[in-house]
Formats: structure tokens, C-alpha cells, sequence
């Protein structure tokens, strides 16, 4: 059986990120497999830096190297830091093992794997000054989405996590994108899906400061009843 701790959706702040994978009870399972093996919240947050980084090695390896199939290894370690963020909610909420200074181990290292996964994805093609701007300029529009929504609760409007560029949204896209690099020399210059995947993240990124902003200005002016 699982742990009903797992189970209850009671325990679940207002604040927290949507997913329905939690309801999954091979990933309920998991998480308790963490919390029995003394597995802290902080640990798995600062686990997620660690394969950022690895993501962002392998990217910056692929020029130098010339293996394209080291975008395979991006997207792997990109997914693992995706479980990061997963579990260690999962362990300090369900697990009944969150912290007092547990929010700035549950968001700080997203403002530092955000940038260091998708700027480094630019480096790719580090001949292309623009690419490499345009990485730079995506990464710093992904943590705007972020300070955009806790600005927001700060100042007393709910938590958003609308996109269409939230955190899962940017990592889908730079995923697809690079399974799709280490086909695309069959018919497009190598790169073309990395780039497409910088400028989707960087308009998209741009729409949804701009909706979070909205929805908390009119959360915050909206008369009372």
C-alpha cells in the first residue's frame, strides 16, 4: 500500500505547481522510497543544479566534440533535473519533511538550472553571435517568469504558474529539441531545432510575463464583493 501521507491532498499548499504525475503511485512511490532513505527536500533541490550542470556540459561539449549525439545526454540529464523539482516538493509536502527555510532550497536552484540549461543550449552554435545572445536573453526572460510570480504573492495575489513558457514548458521544448538535433543533418543544418527551440522559448517567455503580470494586476485591483 501506499503511504497515505502520499495520498492526501490536503496537505498540499494553494502555492504549489499543478502536476498530475503526483497522482501517479509509481511516483508516489518513489517519493516515499526518498523519504524512508533519509533523503532531504534540500538535497534533491540542489541535486536538480547538479544535472543542469551536467545538461549544460554536454551542450557545451557538442562544438568542441563534434558528437551531436551528446544532445541525447542533455535531454536525459534535463529530464533528471525535471524529477529533481518533482520529488523534492513531493518528499517535503507528502513526506512531511518540509522545512521552514525550505523555500529558498525549492527555488533558488531553478534560478540558477533555468539559465544554465538554456544559455548553454546557445553555445552550441558559438559562431553564431546571435544564437548566443538570443540564449541569453531567453534565460533571462525564463527567471522573469518566475520573479514575475513571486513578486505577485509577495504583494498578496495568488500563485499563477500560467504559460505558455512555465518551467516544465521551456525543458519540454529544449527536450524535443535536442532528440530532434541528432536527426536533423538528414535535412537541415546542424543546430536548426536548437535555435527554433531558443526563439520558442524566448517569445513564449516573453507572453507569459506579460499574462502573470495581467492576472496579478487584476488580482490585486479587482473591487472586493
Amino acid at each position: 500500500m501506499v503511504n497515505e501521507n502520499f495520498m492526501n491532498d490536503t496537505n498540499k499548499p494553494d502555492a504549489r505547481r499543478p502536476l498530475k504525475v503526483r497522482n501517479s503511485l509509481v511516483v508516489q512511490r518513489f517519493a516515499r522510497w526518498l523519504s524512508q532513505r533519509h533523503v532531504t527536500p534540500n538535497q534533491i533541490s540542489i541535486a536538480s543544479v547538479g544535472f543542469a550542470f551536467c545538461a549544460a556540459i554536454s551542450f557545451i561539449l557538442i562544438p568542441t566534440t563534434g558528437n551531436w549525439n551528446l544532445a541525447i545526454l542533455s535531454a536525459v540529464f534535463i529530464q533528471c533535473r525535471l524529477l529533481c523539482n518533482l520529488f523534492d516538493g513531493m518528499v517535503a509536502v507528502e513526506g512531511g519533511k518540509s522545512t521552514v527555510s525550505g523555500e529558498l532550497f525549492n527555488d533558488i536552484p531553478d534560478r540558477i538550472a533555468d539559465p544554465l540549461i538554456i544559455v548553454s543550449a546557445g553555445y552550441v552554435l558559438p559562431h553564431l553571435d546571435w544564437v548566443v545572445a538570443l540564449a541569453w536573453f531567453a534565460g533571462l526572460m525564463s527567471v522573469m517568469t518566475a520573479y514575475v510570480r513571486t513578486l505577485a504573492t509577495t504583494i498578496g495575489a495568488p500563485a499563477k504558474f500560467t504559460g505558455p513558457m512555465a518551467k516544465q514548458h521551456r525543458m519540454a521544448v529544449l527536450t524535443v529539441a535536442c532528440v530532434l538535433t541528432v536527426f536533423e543533418n538528414i535535412w537541415l543544418p546542424a543546430g536548426t531545432f536548437l535555435m527554433v527551440a531558443l526563439c520558442v522559448i524566448a517569445l513564449g517567455a516573453i507572453v507569459t510575463v506579460v499574462r502573470r503580470s495581467r492576472d496579478a494586476y487584476l488580482a490585486l485591483e479587482e473591487p472586493p464583493c
